[in-house]
Order: C-alpha cells, then structure tokens, then sequence
C-alpha cells in the first residue's frame, strides 16, 4: 500500500456547493481564488491537500440556462457533465498562477465497496500528493444512481480522509462553526469551540431532532465522526472567512473543532467503515457478551432474527435485544440462507443448507466494534 513520502501533513478540504457557486449564481471567482490562494501558501509549508467540491450541477444548469433544478436523473447527470468541465477548468486555472498542478478524481460509493478500487484509489491519491499535485475530488453524479451515491460530499469528504490517513478534515461551510442553539433564533447561542466527535452535546445540537438539524449541521456531525475512525481531527468553519486555512496552520482558535476521541482502526477496519449497512442480524445476550467482552466470531446460534436482503460478503449491522448497535460486518452467507439457519449450532449448518460456507457467519478480522 503506497505511503505518503516525506514528512507532509495531509489535509481533506471541502468546498460546499452554496460557497462554490454563489448560493447557484455561478462559479464564485472571488471565494475559489482565495481558497486556491491557501492552499498554495500551505503547500509550500510542507502541508499536502486533497480538495473536495461541490457545484458541478449548479454550475452545469448556468451553463445550459436552466432556471429551476432538473428533476430526471439523466438531466441531473447531464448537468453534472457540463458543470464539472467548468468547475475543474476553473480550479486548473486558478491553481496555474501557483504553478501547482491539479487532478480530477470523481467517486462513487461502487468505488470504496471493492477492497481491490479501495485500495486503487487510495494509492491514486497517495501517489498524486506525493507528486506536489492537489486532486479536487467531487462524486461522479453523471453515472451515480440512488443505490451507489454517498448523500452528500461531507460524507465523501471523511471517506477520503479516511482512505489517505489524512491528519485534517476541514468542512468549510456558510456558517462559522456549530453553536449550541440556534444563532438565527436565540441571540444568546454560543460557538462550541471544541468538541470530542461522540459528544451527546452535538446530537442535542444538529442531531434529527435538534435546533440545526435541517441546517445542514447533521451530515457534517456525521462527516467528523467518520473522518474520527482514521484518528482525522475536523474542523466547521467559515469558507469565507479571509485566509481561513491559514489560520488553521498557524493553529488560531477558528469554527467548531471536533477531536478524534477513538483510537484510530486499522486499513481494513476503515475499509469495512466506508461500506454501506444492507441487512441486519439481531443477537441474543450470549452473542453480544462473545462479541463484545471475549473477542469472539458471531455464530449463527447467537442471532435471533434477520432484516434486509442481502447476499454473502455484504455488510450487516448487528444489534443486541433492544436495537442497540453493537457492531458491523461482512456476512459469510446470504440473507436467504441466514433466515434458515440463525439459531442453529454450527454443526448443523450443513443439514440444513447441504453445504457449509464456514462455521462462522462473521469472522472476527471482518468485525467492525461500533
């Protein structure tokens, strides 16, 4: 697996679309200049970036002259395909006055389910930083479906983070960070300043139910607990605040910053963090005790139900009596086959389905512990 070279600290920046395109005037000149801007100076400081951005689909529809956001997939797509010319021509060309040079890497979630272009784009990546090249990273909306897209680039923002070992997630947004109330209703509302990522606080505060939960707050809660898995520290803060990833470097107090408060997991537990949940295995309190206190594989004795459709080497979530997650991981057998034989004794595997694919249903290297 290719390793970052030297002694260079990497950083993932996002770029939301509001920032990018001038809340859908079009490309914001001034904004992307500034960013570009940082990201030389830090360059030169020895920090490497990889840049995620959004926009491609607002910038498509001032191109094509839409007015109103196209509501087929395939006009979504195509206006995803005009506008990431513009939106990597403009990168390439603000990065050019630095003479710094880009990459286009475009994601979907089919990308980082295949350990094998897991592994692939990770050293893509590593080996783009390691030749003094800023990859601007953006989902592959022209062919993404519903089934394969990530929701929305800060949750692609931390899977990178993650898939390059990055020191830094910094999400940079319209507001200044995350406050414990709501700043537009409560003149009394107060920057949370610092933060550890499984903080109950911020599920109080941009949680479903909380006061910022549908100001966009939520996925990028979720995006920092992500990046936490690989030890990535993250930062919400102001893309527009003046020379912002400076600041950061110099190591001012700047937006919510949001610790890594959990060791770090291993490639292949990270691997395993960034595939999407298709079924679910219920567990008595025998199997949670064996998963959870003596380090054991889940048998199928120990699960008492089955959800989901889903076939063998997919990722299922294993909750104890009262749907309580307790870890995740890859099924040795299929969703039919599992409604057949949970609750059976290993031995009895085989009678039942006239085959055995293993006696354990997840072994313990493909458990992720929640």
């Amino acid at each position: 697996m290719n390793q970052l070279t030297g002694d260079h600290e990497v950083w993932v920046v996002k770029v939301g679309s509001s920032l990018v395109t001038a809340d859908g005037l079009g490309l914001n000149h001034a904004l992307i200049q500034s960013w570009t801007k940082d990201i030389a100076e830090l360059h030169k400081k020895g920090v490497r970036i990889v840049l995620v951005s959004s926009g491609a689909v607002v910038e498509g529809m001032v191109r094509l002259g839409l007015s109103q956001r196209p509501r087929s997939v395939a006009m979504l797509q195509a206006a995803a395909a005009v506008g990431q010319m513009g939106l990597v021509q403009y990168y390439q060309q603000c990065f050019d006055v630095h003479a710094l040079g880009t990459a286009q890497v475009l994601l979907t979630r089919s990308d980082l389910r295949s350990r094998n272009r897991y592994l692939n784009a990770r050293n893509t990546l590593t080996n783009l930083l390691n030749l003094g090249v800023v990859p601007v990273v953006n989902e592959n909306d022209t062919v993404v479906t519903d089934e394969i897209r990530f929701g929305d680039n800060d949750t692609l923002a931390a899977l990178v983070a993650n898939l390059i070992d990055a020191k830094r997630l910094v999400i940079m947004t319209d507001q200044i960070g995350i406050f414990d109330q709501n700043p537009r209703t409560a003149a009394e509302a107060k920057l949370i300043t610092d933060v550890d990522a499984f903080d109950p606080l911020l599920d109080a505060v941009a949680g479903e139910g909380g006061a910022l939960g549908r100001g966009g707050m939520i996925s990028k809660v979720q995006a920092a607990r992500i990046a936490s898995r690989s030890g990535s520290e993250t930062f919400i803060c102001s893309g527009t605040r003046e020379a912002v990833l400076l600041s950061l470097y110099r190591g001012e107090s700047v937006g919510t910053r949001v610790e890594a408060d959990r060791p770090a997991l291993g490639a292949r537990k990270q691997w395993l963090a960034s595939l999407p949940v298709l079924g679910t295995f219920a567990l008595d309190p025998g199997a949670v005790s064996a998963l959870l206190h003596q380090g054991k594989s889940l048998l199928a004795v120990g699960i008492t139900s089955v959800d989901g459709t889903f076939s063998q080497g997919a990722l299922v979530s294993c909750r104890d009596i009262d749907g309580k997650e307790i870890a995740r991981g890859l099924t040795n057998y299929s969703s039919a086959e599992m409604k057949r034989i949970k609750g059976k004794n290993s031995q009895d595997i085989e009678a039942e389905l006239g085959y055995l694919v293993d006696e354990e249903v997840i072994h313990r290297d493909d458990l992720l512990m929640i």
